[in-house]
């Protein structure tokens, strides 16, 4: 399980994130929702390690992570998809994937078949440049390079934005895939707010760097919800 208490994040002089506290566990999808510039991206920057926290503590499987650095948080498990996907343009789609082995052992560094399976598409384009691909295709290619890494947390940071109707179809069944399997735990970053309904186990909403709302999704208040997005 992920546990993150009360966290701080500074770029600078600027807080980021204050005293932010998130859960994820295996086989159920957080959601972390709010508009533009609340500190969603921050927060995932701060549970992949991307940048440090201030205060607070990061645990991981009943390890306290907060000090490691983003490759020793990839080792145990971590896999990132950050806000516009950061493929490399050059490679083609099949060493784009296999740059996903670099945290795994040797006897662990091949493809798995779910990533064809849930992004088929990509495996007609193993030759083709990543930079070649829609928006879409750069999207699931950016979630097949994570699903190399074996993730037993996968974080998620805006996987609908810009996408088409049609491969936000594709997405959502491979998250509903990947919770059904009970071993991944799942933060997912999200401003469409039906696609989060429908996918998540729990709620937090965030504003000016701070969850304003958590909720179960049994004990979702729907009305509560909407109000705190449209703060």
């Amino acid at each position: 399980m992920l546990q993150a208490d009360s966290i701080d994040l500074h770029y600078g002089a600027a807080r980021a994130l204050r005293s932010v506290s998130l859960r994820a566990e295996p086989g159920k999808v957080t959601c972390v929702l709010g508009r533009n510039g609340v500190g969603k991206t921050s927060l995932l920057a701060a549970l992949a390690g991307q940048h440090p926290v201030s205060r607070g503590t990061i645990r991981w499987e009943d390890s306290d992570i907060t000090a490691l650095r983003p490759p020793e948080r990839a080792r145990r498990g971590i896999a990132y998809v950050p806000q516009g996907r950061e493929i490399f343009p050059l490679l083609t789609v099949e060493e784009n994937l296999k740059t996903g082995f670099a945290p795994l052992p040797h006897h662990e560094r091949s493809i798995p078949d779910d990533v064809f399976s849930l992004f088929p598409v990509l495996q007609g384009m193993l030759h083709r440049r990543g930079g070649d691909l829609s928006g879409g295709q750069q999207q699931q290619l950016a979630i097949g390079r994570a699903l190399v890494m074996r993730p037993r947390l996968l974080l998620l940071d805006e996987p609908t934005e810009g996408i088409q109707p049609s491969i936000i179809k594709d997405i959502g069944r491979a998250i509903a895939y990947l919770r059904s399997l009970g071993k991944i735990a799942i933060v997912l970053v999200e401003q469409y707010l039906d696609f989060a309904r429908e996918l998540g186990d729990h709620f937090a909403v965030m504003d000016r760097g701070a969850v304003v709302y958590s909720a179960g999704r049994d004990d979702l208040d729907e009305a509560a919800l909407r109000r705190a997005m449209a703060i």
